[in-house]
């Protein structure tokens, strides 16, 4: 067998590994060096009322492009995209008693935020096209309890949100957009991130900008700014500064300190100049990668919306084992043997992890799940979402094959070890048993 699979004895695709991602350059190392020599505070923040309650002059430049960049009236740094969406959570004054519907396929801390808030999650299914929430779920999980929708613009594209805004406004819901993996990605002309009452973005060091951690939320509603800023920087502090100097701006909020520092916000600020350029470089490669694949009947590549720019935070990929013959585990192995290693589920359904098969957080305390203020037994059994159960468990894959440096010679040579292995499909089901 001349084009035999590494994993049978052949000669793997790939005989180095692949580049990895690395977005910061000279200028982000410019950015910390003039800070550092200036001598100038690097938090920027101080923790009470007055001039120093809402940051330090990087901060300030950092917020006030991304309202430019994203159209909007307000934006609000943080230390990390999860305590953003903490913070929104708290913004629109959702507590004890309260259901937020939101989804089971994406990383825990989007629910974690709910629960943090001392409402209760609750998680519809997802669209098998998009793995965003579906409208048609969503639906089916609205009760009098539900006061928004928590929606994730998963993998750098978004769900249709035509249905859901409709939803939304029949049934007088708030939407906060978890975005983190989205900046820069457009539903039908608007931004991800703002096409809600909410939005939210992530520095994380492996987003396609990054600081290491650090987040940003954004928003119209000045309230809901203000709220999120008074939880980002020790709101019972501030509002006992203020109660009775300014008593239009009263709040009772407890905060935290999830500040974004200046150091933070100088590499940012440079990270952000770069948005656009990262993000093209990833549809340009995305997209040569859609149209090679369709030539697998066993493979589905990503699907993105009419009139609409999904951004590959990563590429998803659909798998069908009946029509190939082998399973995905299987599959995977072949594929990291030939030098290209893909990630299998993404994530186990959110509401089937412990804290929530015990509805418990903690110790001698059922609550939220289980209160005064909340009776009512939310669902968290296996079956309640089947399309992210299925994807978890058997159709789903991803590759960071579109992240620069990579290149499209790199994808030819991914294209090749899928033929192979496809060709050789009926001796890897041997291989299986």
């Amino acid at each position: 067998m001349l084009n035999k699979p590494a994993i049978l004895g052949g000669k793997p695709t790939l005989d180095k590994p692949l580049p990895p991602y690395n977005s910061i350059g000279r200028e982000e190392i410019g950015a910390i060096n003039r800070l550092l020599k200036s001598g100038k505070d690097l938090s920027g923040f101080l923790g009470r009322g007055g001039e120093k309650f809402l940051g330090g002059p990087y901060v300030k430049k950092l917020e006030n492009d991304f309202e430019k960049k994203f159209g909007v009236n307000y934006a609000v740094s943080f230390n990390s995209a999860t305590t953003a969406l903490q913070a929104a959570v708290a913004a629109l004054g959702i507590g004890p008693g309260d259901q937020v519907i939101t989804s089971p396929f994406t990383m825990p801390a989007t629910a974690t935020a709910i629960l943090f808030n001392n409402a209760v999650p609750v998680f519809a299914d997802i669209d098998p096209k998009t793995y965003c929430l579906s409208a048609e779920s969503i639906a089916k999980k609205i009760t009098k309890k539900t006061k928004a929708i928590l929606i994730v613009n998963i993998f750098g594209g978004t769900p249709d949100y035509v249905p859901i805004l409709k939803l939304a406004k029949k049934h007088n819901l708030k939407i906060i957009e978890d975005s983190a993996q989205a900046p820069g990605a457009n539903y039908r002309g608007k931004f991800a991130g703002t096409i809600g009452d909410i939005g939210v973005y992530s520095f994380n060091v492996h987003k396609v900008i990054q600081v290491g951690e650090g987040g940003m939320m954004v928003t119209n509603n000045k309230r809901y700014a203000y709220r999120a800023q008074l939880m980002r920087n020790h709101g019972e502090a501030v509002m006992d500064d203020v109660w009775e100097k300014e008593p239009k701006t009263r709040e009772l909020i407890a905060g935290n300190n999830f500040r974004l520092t200046e150091l933070q916000a100088a590499v940012m600020a440079e990270q952000f100049k770069k948005l656009d350029k990262l993000n093209n470089q990833r549809i340009m490669l995305a997209d040569y990668l859609t149209k090679k694949l369709k030539k697998f009947s066993w493979l589905e590549p990503a699907s993105v919306l009419p009139n609409s720019k999904h951004v590959y935070y990563l590429y998803p990929i659909k798998f069908f084992s009946g029509k190939l013959g082998i399973s995905r585990k299987t599959f995977a192995k072949a594929m990291e043997a030939e030098g290209f290693k893909l990630a299998e589920g993404y994530q186990k359904p959110i509401y089937l992890m412990p804290i929530y098969q015990k509805k418990r957080i903690y110790e001698r305390s059922q609550f939220p799940f289980v209160s005064k203020e909340f009776s009512q037994n939310i669902s968290y059994k296996k079956g309640d979402c089947p399309v992210a159960e299925r994807m978890f468990e058997k159709e789903f894959l991803t590759t960071t094959l579109c992240q620069p440096p990579k290149n499209k010679a790199h994808i030819d040579l991914f294209i090749k070890a899928l033929q192979k292995i496809g060709d050789s499909a009926g001796l890897l089901k041997k291989y299986e048993k």
